[in-house]
Parts: C-alpha cells; structure tokens; sequence
C-alpha cells in the first residue's frame, strides 16, 4: 500500500540535536560514478535535549561505501530518505563514502552535468543527493573542499588555496554548497571593496561565450558598489566567482561566493539579446550578490521562512534598478508583474501565505507569492517607517543575527526595538493569504469632501476568516483644472473601515475648486485590490495631470480595460463614444514631449489577454478567451489608426542605425518605438514590420517585429530568423516561445505540435521546454482552445517531464490553477487534464502536490 505523503509543519520545528563545527569534502569526479568522502565534526547541541541517542542524515539517490564514527567502521540503518545511527553523547567524527551518478541526474538537483560540465544546484533539498548529511537550513558550518578530476576548472565556495582545493570561512547551511568542474573560460576584472579589500571577479562560461559577458560584469560591479553605500554591506572574500549553465532549473543561484547562473541571465549581446535580456541580467545578477548579506550570512531557520531571504532581496534588487533606471518605470514593471502572477496565485486554488505553515514539497513554494509579495511586504515596512529608521532597523538585523538562522520575528523584532513600535498587526502580512480588497468612495458636502476606504481580505484555501490587514494608502487630491491641492499624503488603515474629511478651502488657499478628483494608492502603496467608482473624464484627468506617475499610467489603464471589457461583456454596440473618448485621453497624453519614452510604452501597451479575462470576471460575466483576444487586437488597430501620425513619429525619432546601447534611455525608446510598431501594424498593412524586421540591427527591434509578423500570420519572416539563428542556443529559445506565443490562435496549437518534433527540441533543457510550453500557455486563446487540444497538449508534456524533472513539471502545473474561471466545458476539459496528470504511474511528489491542490479547488 502506497501512503500518501505527510506535510511538513512550521509548528512542529524542532533544532537538530546537533552542531557541526567542521565539514571536509572529498570529490572524485566521474560522469557515472563520482565519488564523494565526507568528514563532518559533530556535537551535541546545547539548546536541544535529545532523548533518542540515534541521529538522522538525509540522503536520497546515494549508494553508500563505507561509513565510521572516529574512525571505527559499522553498518548505519539506511532508508530511500537518509540513514541513522547511534552516536556517542559527546563531539565525535562522521566519515562516509558515497558514490553517485551525475550523467543520470536528469532532475538537475544535486551534482549533475551539463554539456559535459559538472555543476550543482541543492537548494533546497539537494544536497542529500550528494552525501548524507542533515539539509536542513539551520545547520550550519565551515566548508573545506577537494576536487580530483582531469578538467581544466575546478570551483567550489570560499577561495582557492590550491588547485583543486576550496575553503569557505563562513558557515554555511548545505543548500549553499557549490561545486563546478568542466572545460570552461573566465571573463575575468577586479573589484576593491570600500575598506580596501581587493577582490578577483570571475564570469565563467564555455569557450565561445566569453564576449557575451562584458555586462554582467559591469553589473555585477555596480550592484557590489551600490550595496556598500544603501545598506552598508562589504564583500567577504577574495574571489566573487559566477559560472553560466544552460541546464538550470531556476534562473540562478546564490552559493556562497560561486553563483550558478542560467546562461539566459548572463550572455548578452546587442545582435542576440534584448532590452529585456540586459534589465533582466542586471536585476538577477544584483539579486544573487545581494544574498551574500540576505540570505547567505543570514540566512532561514527553517523553508517556512523562505520569504525572509527572497522577499527582502527581491525588494533590494528591486530598490537598485530604481536607483541605476528609471524609478517609476520599474515600479509599474513590478506591479504589472505582481498583478499578472501574484494575483492571480492569491485568487486561486494555490492561493499561501507569504510564510506558509505546510508543505509536503518545498520546491513547491518558490513562488510569486514569496518573493514578489514577499518583496510588497518589506516596501511596506520602509513606507511604514521611513527610508532612516528602516536602515537603522536592517543594520541592528544584520549586526545581531550575523552568521545565524532566522525566522521573521527575528527581523520584525530589530524594527520594533529601533522605531519603539508594535508590528504585530503588520505581522499579519506573513499569516494570511490573499489579496486584500480596499474599496473607496467620496463625497462632496460644500467646501468638505468626505473620503471612505473599507478593506475585506477574502478566503482562501484553510483560511475562510481573516483579519484587517494593516495598509498604507498613499494618496493626493487633484482640482478639476488638474492642479494638485493635496500632495501624497500617506493615511494608515488598519481597521474594517476608516473615513477623513477634508477642507478643501483651506487646501486651495481660500476657495474650493469647483471639482476635486481623489488619487488614491499613489505609487502602488500596498499590494491590494482598489474598488473605486470613477468617471472616465477623471480617470482622463489623472492621466493627464496626476504628479503620480504609477496613478497617471494607472488611469490609462483603467480606461483601456473598461472599454475594453464593456465590448468583451456587451458587444461593440454604444460603445464607439466611449472608445473616442479614451482614444483621445491616449492622444493628449502623448502630445506631453517631457514624458520619459519607456513610460509612454507603458501607457500605450494594452492590458494582457489575462488581465482581461480576470477583470472580465470580475463584472460577472464568464469570459471567452477567443472573444477576449479579438476584441483586444481590433481595438490595438483602432488605437493605431486613432494615433497614426503621432505613433509615425515616435517610430521616425529612433535612428535604426545608431549604435547599440544597452542604458534605460536608449532602451526605452526602442520600447516606445516597437509599442508603436506593435500598434500601427495589421494583416493587411504589414510593411512597416517587414521593413523593421529585415533592417534590424539589434535583437530588441527584430525580435519585436518577428513576434508582429508571426501574430498577424506571417510565417516566412519565423522560417528565416531559424535560417538565421539556429546555432544560437538563447536565441532559438525566443524563437521557440515566440513562434507559439504570438500565433493566431488558429495556428498556434498546430504549430505547437510541430515545433515539439523539431530537431532542436531538446525537451529535458528547461530553458527549451519553457519555451515552447510556455509559448502556448502565453497565447489564452489557443492553450483555451474549446476543443481541449491545449488542455492535452500541456498535460502529456507535463506528465512527460515530470519523470525526468519534477521540479520543472510541478511549477508549469500552474497553468491549470485558473480553472474556475471559465465555462462548464472547458472546466471540465481542465479537470480531466489534471486527473490524468494525477493517475500517471510514478508521479512526483512535485507534481503531485501541486495537482491535487488544485483539484481540490
């Protein structure tokens, strides 16, 4: 009989009974039988009493050789999950020799390899598939290294301190544990910290790759520097080591002084990465290095506090592209993001906490909701007590807790000693899932205008009550004439409902405008759903005149998506007024020749198929994914032909031959100038595109124009960018999603089905599977397909990739979790694709957690 797998609990922590003071690892590298001694110096701890004289290390796909206890040999109880053993009351020495296999690794946890090169990724739980030991995260110790094998490069964490042999001074739980062995070569420069300490930087990648990395490591460099000055926090050792992998699981990985990269988030070059590419390569290679402090020198007690590493340096690496880019630009980037997967995580099935109180996999829960609600929580907490205090309170946490295992009491507790306030209601941020709902009114009484919010936090799955969340609402009052009587005022509501009164005379300086529109939530203050009645004209006059950038873009998109919803709803019938009305708010708000290019994109750029579909949901009506698609493409056309000789002069501004340069300024006029592209382009009025697409000097514009031609279905301009780009790994990568993503979705499913016998479909890469899986759930309208082609399709490759990658397989699952939305049919197409995912032999633990979760919606 098969038992179903227990949940892990955050109230069952208990420390492990041990502390390790010393650990030595041996490794003799084979690509089928590696082998690996281990030394690890143990004794009791102090602060647990163990009544069991037997100890617990976690292994899993080991074959055990030998094994003693201060050097005398025995025969340790061994199970699929780990061993035990009695051991003296007292330190002793653990030695061990294990034999894995990296070849046959295919789930890319643990030691593996990649195109012939070694690597290994072991948060969270692989370090067991390497050697036995307690992985946990709050087991920490020194680690010294030896690796033997014939390979030119050999690194592991810490410095070098002879060929082959590592030594990491700082302790460090096992999840952080790097090793990396293969033919490879260093972009290599040199960094000194703001005490003096010289530092070696290296960018390791295989030959052939080595010009792709020049701004990865300006990045790199930048983000060392910044963190010097915002937060006070020097590098630790002699050598900052970076190594590109193509087969990675994540997109990258903050080992102790050896990070691990997806190649995706390193090489870049004008002609085969985009603007996209560089900004994301900046904010990971920044993220990475900033959990050296956040994460690696503190780092979590227990996985339930995941959030306390990657929530804070989600919101640091986001606090550095605001500082090195434009400010308001990423912060509607973020939102956009945090809307797109956060929200609708937080609407469904698989709806947790920011700390979560049960899992039965970990790996289940690196999700939108840790790091980017995560990352909302700690913008809050500065916005809560200021940029000063909250420095002061990040500096005590990183004074206090360095070198140890922390929980979010540990980090809450430095703000409250520092500002001498009480964060419990603030705390439950971390304890209850969902996404609260404020809803806000006004009124005009005389010379007052009375102002009321309410908050509700709805249920989610095992928490149908909740309690008021603490929200900062950051708001301004703007008169009729868009002149700002008010300026950001910050209000906080931490109860059910709260109401303000405010004179509007005295605001104006003596008379009260004749009309006054309220700005509210001015730079997305908190990450919640606002209810609020407004008219278009003063969603126009936000647009126009709003001293909020996020409010000003947030109008527009407002605007957009009630026109665009109403028609999706109710037809295109009395809708035409409605539209010329918005049309022109779009017109007006362009003639402003002071606007930042890329925040006029942002503006421009039409909400996603599944922001309609959800705002579509939200007026109570069952949305059509084909309907939806339609609609939004005929209204891209009529705002083109609207803005036509605006939008040919924002195409005309951008010198297709100027050099490449990858900064905001020059990035963001290429949005603006494909955003227009994108808008003025048609079936029947494709030669801009074409024109665009075979004059391309850089992969941003071709690629924008490529996925142009491939959605009004232009086929010749994808068969020549393969022609042109099949031996760039990267760059077919974009080729596959793209190819599926942006298709009619008439044409998209057949096209996925081809592209999944393409010669280059090397499914068990996860970069490759993404993109062509991905692809197709991108396109709404073709993964929704009523026939429940895109249901099938997605299932078999999940089920089919679940045997080799779980961990892959589990967190694409995700597609499904919206299956409530939509019509009685295509629900039930959706069901019967889980339930076959749920029925295959062999299913993982990953997959299978995350499926039931889901039918149990």
């Amino acid at each position: 009989m098969t038992h179903a797998p227990q949940p892990v609990r955050l109230a069952d922590y208990t420390p492990f009974g041990y502390l390790i003071d010393s650990v030595a690892l041996s490794f003799t590298l084979h690509p089928t039988a590696t082998r690996v001694k281990s030394k690890i110096a143990f004794r009791p701890n102090p602060d647990q009493d163990a009544t069991d004289p037997r100890f617990f290390l976690h292994g899993e796909q080991l074959t055990l050789i030998s094994a003693a206890i201060d050097g005398v040999p025995f025969a340790p109880v061994v199970t699929d999950a780990g061993l035990s053993c009695p051991v003296p009351d007292a330190p002793f020495v653990w030695e061990a020799e294990v034999e894995i296999n990296p070849q046959a690794n295919t789930a890319l946890e643990g030691l593996y390899m990649s195109n012939g090169m070694y690597c290994t990724q072991c948060e969270a739980e692989g370090f067991r598939k390497i050697t036995y030991y307690p992985d946990r995260p709050d087991v920490m110790a020194p680690f010294t290294v030896q690796i033997d094998s014939d390979l030119p490069v050999l690194l592991s964490n810490g410095n070098e301190t002879a060929p082959g042999q590592w030594t990491d001074p700082w302790p460090k739980p096992a999840y952080l544990f790097a090793l990396v062995a293969g033919d490879l070569v260093a972009h290599s420069d040199h960094f000194t910290t703001a005490s003096g300490a010289p530092v070696d930087l290296n960018i390791w990648v295989r030959p052939g790759d080595v010009d792709k990395c020049a701004y990865a490591m300006d990045a790199l460099k930048r983000s060392m520097r910044w963190d010097e000055t915002e937060y006070g926090r020097e590098y630790d050792l002699s050598v900052f080591n970076i190594v590109a992998v193509d087969d990675f699981n994540m997109g990258a990985m903050e080992n102790k002084g050896l990070n691990i990269f997806n190649s995706s988030y390193i090489l870049a070059s004008p002609e085969t990465a985009t603007d996209k590419d560089y900004l994301w390569i900046e904010s990971v290679v920044a993220h990475e290095y900033f959990h050296n402090w956040t994460g690696n020198r503190i780092t979590c007690r227990d996985w339930f506090q995941l959030c306390l590493k990657e929530g804070l340096t989600v919101f640091r690496d986001q606090q550095f592209t605001s500082d090195v880019r434009s400010a308001p630009v990423k912060r509607i980037e973020d939102v956009i993001k945090l809307r797109a997967r956060q929200f609708r995580e937080d609407a469904g099935p698989l709806a947790h906490n920011v700390r979560p109180e049960q899992f039965i996999e970990i790996s289940n829960f690196y999700t939108a909701t840790i790091y980017e609600k995560g990352a909302e929580v700690i913008g809050m907490l500065r916005t809560y007590l200021g940029a000063d205090l909250y420095r002061a309170g990040c500096e005590l946490y990183f004074n206090r807790h360095d070198g140890q295992a922390c929980t979010i009491e540990d980090w809450l507790a430095c703000f409250e000693e520092i500002a001498a306030v009480d964060l419990s209601q603030f705390k439950r941020w971390y304890s209850q899932a969902g996404t609260p709902k404020v809803s806000a009114s006004w009124r005009r009484d005389g010379d007052s205008l009375h102002l009321s919010f309410s908050q509700q936090v709805p249920p989610t799955p095992g928490q149908p009550m909740k309690e008021p969340a603490k929200i900062p609402v950051s708001l301004g009052l703007l008169a009729g004439d868009g002149t700002e009587i008010l300026s950001s005022t910050l209000i906080d509501l931490d109860g059910p409902s709260l109401d303000l009164t405010f004179d509007l005379a005295a605001l104006s300086g003596g008379t009260a405008p004749d009309h006054v529109v309220p700005s509210i939530l001015r730079g997305f203050s908190a990450p919640v759903v606002l209810d609020m009645e407004m008219t278009a004209a003063d969603r126009a006059l936000l647009l126009a005149h709003d001293t909020d950038p996020f409010n000003r873009w947030e109008a527009a998109r407002s605007l957009l998506k009630e026109v665009l919803v109403a028609e999706i709803c109710h037809g295109e019938a009395g809708q035409k007024d409605a539209r010329a009305m918005v049309w022109n708010a779009l017109q007006d708000f362009c003639n402003d020749t002071t606007l930042d290019p890329a925040f006029i994109a942002l503006v421009l750029s039409f909400p996603s198929e599944d922001d309609l579909t959800q705002a579509t949901v939200d007026a109570g009506v069952v949305p059509d994914p084909t309907l939806i698609a339609q609609v939004r493409d005929a209204r891209m056309r009529d705002v083109g032909a609207w803005l036509k000789p605006t939008l040919e002069g924002f195409i005309d501004a951008v010198d297709p031959d100027a050099p490449f340069s990858p900064d905001a300024a020059s990035a963001g006029k290429r949005a603006l100038r494909n955003t227009a592209l994108s808008l003025l382009s048609s079936p029947s009025d494709l030669a801009r595109a074409q024109d665009a697409f075979a004059s391309a000097t850089n992969m941003t514009d071709q690629l924008a124009a490529l996925a142009i031609l491939i959605r009004c279905g232009d086929r010749d301009a994808a068969a020549a960018f393969e022609a042109q780009w099949q031996h760039e790994r990267l760059v077919l990568d974009k080729w596959f999603m793209i190819s599926v993503a942006s298709a009619p979705s008439a044409e998209a499913l057949d096209t996925a089905g081809a592209l999944s016998h393409h010669a280059l479909f090397d499914w068990k890469n996860p970069n490759r599977f993404r993109a062509l899986i991905g692809g197709l759930v991108a396109n709404p309208a073709a993964f929704h397909d009523p026939s429940g082609r895109g249901y099938d399709f997605v299932a078999k490759w999940l089920i089919r990739m679940d045997g080799a990658n779980p961990q892959t397989a589990a967190r694409m699952s995700s597609a499904f979790d919206t299956w409530r939305r939509y019509d009685a049919d295509r629900q039930a197409l959706m069901q019967n694709a889980l339930s076959r995912m749920a029925a295959s032999p062999g299913l993982s633990r990953d997959l299978a957690e995350m499926v039931s979760r889901m039918q149990a919606a």
